[in-house]
């Protein structure tokens, strides 16, 4: 066999990754000692690795620079309509391998380090993450700023500078331990900090009643500093802005009472305005309805607003105004999309600059927010749908209390107008629960308030429609839309997969990258033997080089032929990562009790967070970690099984377990995942999935050919029925010897023995009140991984059904959302086209 490449000579083989032309190289690597030099002080006797990544860093921004202001220059230029999306997470991961990618300087960069005797891989693992999200919702709104930028939208994404994001995860003694993310410990050399744009956010105060309108007064000024990252798109020279808002308290903070003597403590005050951007909230799926979450809510929708109808304003396309002031043009030159309820503030918010601010009448302002703003929702879960207390609305914004009570009032004058004495619908419908506690229905506010609503996959879509908002789908069906999400295939297949990439392009061209529907052109290959091998060695090598990193890090020897079994989303009972535990344990029982049988070798890697307040998903940790600890060290079973907790799951880890796994799990109860989006990224990379008919697993199904997943369990339907003739466990546990022997060795302290009882309120959960009918699933789930198992020992037959996989994820780009979404919702056209190169002549 011929000596394999080295990364390095394979990279430079790569055409996806750019041409390496003699000139650039020599460019690249004088501005990289240049940067040393001159931004980071240091020369090569001193420097260290982090200072490498840094002029690195540098340098490749050097780049995006010329295209960034070029870009905005041309929007100011041609006036086109903008979409702000607007949301209170963007999980961007690490910047530089992608920038590198969309600005093809991939093989350049690359030649450059290694002739200054650096390793690229080494630099670019000194990169943080910019973990500002928790999981999809944050994601997608990364791969929807790719996409936006890549078909040539004039679009900003507009959220919060956490200063803190989500937690890292350490497992200690099984346990998850939460540590807190200092990423900007080292700063940051893709942001710009843009004080210049500075704005006032005001909280608190009174509202006054005057004739010519009304007043909000005695507020809180915090300062909200924004921070730009750039957004290139792919190799068509645009780049678009992210910016991120950061507190700053006013200079005048607290002096102003003249407090003799508290001068100190006044300046020390000021961290409690800068609070507001500290720290991104761990939930997922969760609504927690806290004074400082409230407060980054409105924070973020107040600074951005005032944004946009400054950049409104001023646009001169066209007209000779100093400034535009007819605001019945905002819809055609504005859309607002809400990622969530998160910024529903937006609406009230908007309402009260057109009509307090800009004495619009009331009329006239609502029909212009219902034109501009767009809502997507991302969960059915009842205990993730945010309802703000009333009390707390009140005293925190008043004047926004008042504008709401009176969206609510209108609003349901409409609704008693067209469905006359039905009261039972008008509480349903209103916007404020009555009950105990008074509170606002964040959904509710924004179905109303937009002229469009979308789920993110077309059963998540039809169950809105039918269950959660079916009231105002009666009342107004044209604003019901589906959005299926999608995942970008620069992030989620040139870079992070580049064999792969290659592969493929060999076949069918490289255009595949911005037109994803071309994978469907890989049919044609599905019995051609040279592409099947190509496709199994290049997993094969990804596998190897994970188990690599594995060792590494785990101490665990991995058997690289074994099948890479994976479970990778945040912790949570709906997941079903107890469902995924019981199969282990099955499989584990069943070896132990035929040792001398030929078994599928597997490696079971489930990873995630847990919401550091959720108790459940923590223990659901220490499960998992326990039946590993008693599988890995049984001499019996070996190198068959190995069940590992992935530690701290994000998006860069995301990005080498991904291309490296055989079998994606996605085993959520139907009806409950909104559409997922890791499915999406396994499916693009080559593994094949087991999971239920629910969230975008329906459609994945529809576009590879239903016989090329492994599907199983309950639907939405059968859920339903279940709901309502009631969900008996210890029916199944009773009939269901190898679900009773699991469940026995769990309780009995088996995977425990020094706390026989430690995970009793896990029995008890599954046993008396699981929402999610883990044990309803548990047959069917058995008998799939069983299918699993014998197709795996076929790899030919498994690399075909993996080929169909592949040609079928055109759909699922981000792209084709994104393009959906512009025609759709904002009135945009996507375009192909490309912008001037900075240095072309115009």
């Amino acid at each position: 066999m011929s000596k394999p490449l080295s990364d390095h000579d394979r990279k430079k083989q790569i055409s996806v990754r750019g041409l390496a032309g003699v000139e650039n190289i020599a460019a690249l690597k004088q501005d990289f000692n240049r940067h040393l030099h001159f931004t980071l002080v240091k020369d090569r006797n001193v420097a260290t690795r982090r200072d490498y990544y840094f002029a690195l860093a540098h340098t490749v921004r050097e780049h995006l620079i010329g295209r960034w202001i070029r870009t905005q220059q041309h929007y100011y230029e041609k006036d086109p309509k903008r979409v702000y999306y607007i949301s209170l997470e963007f999980y961007m991961g690490r910047t530089l391998q992608n920038t590198m990618v969309n600005l093809a300087l991939e093989n350049a960069c690359d030649e450059a380090m290694y002739q200054l005797g650096l390793d690229m891989e080494e630099l670019e693992d000194m990169e943080e993450d910019a973990g500002l999200g928790n999981g999809g919702l944050g994601r997608l709104a990364a791969c929807f700023l790719d996409s936006m930028a890549s078909l040539g939208l004039a679009a900003y994404g507009y959220g919060i500078r956490y200063e803190f994001g989500i937690f890292n995860q350490k497992i200690v003694n099984g346990w998850q331990v939460e540590e807190a993310d200092d990423w900007l410990r080292f700063g940051n050399p893709w942001e710009k900090a843009r004080p210049e744009y500075m704005r006032p956010v005001r909280y608190y105060g009174r509202t006054e009643h005057h004739p010519d309108g009304v007043k909000w007064v005695d507020t809180q000024v915090v300062l909200a500093l924004p921070y730009d990252t750039p957004i290139p798109g792919y190799r068509n020279n645009v780049v678009n802005t992210m910016r991120l808002w950061s507190a700053k308290a006013p200079c005048d903070f607290n002096l102003k009472d003249f407090n003799v003597g508290g001068y100190i403590q006044a300046v020390l005050d000021r961290n409690l305005a800068e609070n507001i951007s500290r720290v991104l909230y761990p939930n997922d799926n969760f609504f927690e309805g806290k004074e400082l979450r409230l407060k980054q809510e409105y924070f973020v929708v107040s600074a951005t607003l005032q944004d946009i109808i400054r950049r409104f304003k001023v646009s001169k396309f066209g007209s000779r105004e100093i400034a535009r002031t007819d605001f019945s043009k905002l819809p055609d030159k504005v859309a607002i999309q809400l990622n969530d309820t998160h910024p529903a503030m937006a609406i009230p918010e908007l309402m009260r600059v057109l009509v307090d601010e800009e004495k619009l009448n009331w009329d006239t302002a609502w029909d212009i927010c219902v034109r501009t703003c767009a809502y997507t929702n991302h969960t059915v879960l009842p205990e993730a749908l945010e309802r703000w207390p009333i009390d707390l609305f009140a005293h925190l914004l008043p004047r926004h209390l008042e504008i709401v009570y009176e969206i609510n009032r209108r609003h349901l004058e409409r609704v008693a107008a067209r469905f006359p004495g039905d009261h039972d619908r008008l509480s349903r419908m209103s916007l404020i629960e009555e009950g105990g506690q008074k509170r606002i229905n964040m959904a509710h506010l924004c179905i109303v308030g937009s002229h469009a609503v979308n789920g993110v996959a077309r059963i998540h879509s039809d169950i809105l429609k039918a269950t959660l908002f079916k009231d105002f789908y009666e009342m107004e069906p044209h604003k019901f839309q589906n959005k299926t999400n999608g995942i970008t295939p620069r992030r989620w297949l040139v870079m992070c997969n580049p064999g792969l990439a290659e592969v493929i392009a060999e076949r069918i061209g490289e255009d595949f990258i911005r037109d994803l529907d071309q994978l469907t052109r890989l049919r044609e290959f599905v019995n051609d033997e040279a592409f099947i091998r190509d496709v199994a060695k290049v997993k094969q090598e990804n596998k190897m080089k994970f188990a690599v990193h594995l060792e590494e890090h785990y101490k665990v020897k991995i058997n690289p032929n074994s099948m890479f079994d994976l479970q990778v989303k945040r912790i949570h009972e709906y997941k079903r990562q107890l469902l995924n535990c019981l199969h282990i344990i099955t499989y584990y029982n069943r070896i132990k009790k035929e040792p001398n049988k030929q078994w599928t070798p597997r490696t079971v890697m489930i990873g995630g967070k847990a919401a550091p307040g959720y108790h459940t998903a923590k223990m659901i940790i220490r499960l998992i970690t326990a039946i590993g600890e008693v599988v890995n060290n049984d001499a019996v079973v070996g190198d068959r099984l190995k069940v590992i907790f992935l530690e701290n799951y994000k998006v860069t880890l995301a990005e080498r377990v991904i291309p490296a796994s055989d079998l994606s799990e996605q085993i959520s109860t139907a009806g409950t995942e909104a559409s997922g989006t890791g499915n999406m990224k396994f499916m693009l990379n080559g593994a094949l999935t087991i999971g239920t008919m629910d969230g975008a697993n329906v459609e994945m199904a529809e576009e590879a050919g239903d016989g090329n997943l492994f599907i199983f369990g309950m639907l939405v339907d059968d859920v339903d029925a279940m709901d309502k003739k009631g969900y008996h466990a210890q029916e199944y546990y009773n009939r269901l010897p190898e679900l009773k022997q699991a469940m026995d060795q769990i309780a009995g302290g088996f995977f425990s023995p020094k706390q026989p009882d430690l995970f009793k309120e896990i029995v008890d959960m599954l046993m008396h009140h699981d929402r999610f009918k883990v044990f309803a699933d548990y047959e069917e789930y058995i008998k799939c991984q069983e299918k699993v198992n014998a197709l795996y020992k076929d790899p030919k037959e498994w690399t075909k059904k993996v080929i169909y996989n592949i040609a079928g994820c055109g759909k699922f780009s981000s792209d084709r959302t994104i393009a959906q979404y512009a025609r759709e919702i904002w009135g945009m056209e996507p375009t192909l086209e490309k912008l001037p190169a900075p240095d072309d002549k115009l």
